[in-house]
């Protein structure tokens, strides 16, 4: 099945989805207690793939940041 563009050239939702019997906000609250949402620009993406990637070289810099504080104690 094709999908359908608008005037302005945006898709429009396919027919065989029906989200009439949703419920909006249905995990809202449980996961914003235990998630923290980052949005990596897009060339930082390319190189950090995944949220382990990105964990290690913050736990590399940060231990850069602890050693020059140190340092300048």
């Amino acid at each position: 099945m094709k999908k359908q563009r608008t005037k302005a050239g945006k898709q429009e939702m396919l027919s065989e989805y029906d989200f009439r019997g949703g419920i909006r906000g249905k995990y809202a609250k449980r996961f914003s207690q235990g998630s923290n949402v980052i949005v990596l620009d897009r060339d930082v993406a390319e190189v950090f793939t995944d949220s382990e990637s990105v964990n290690q070289a913050l736990r590399a810099l940060s231990g850069i940041f602890k050693q020059q504080r140190r340092k300048a104690s």
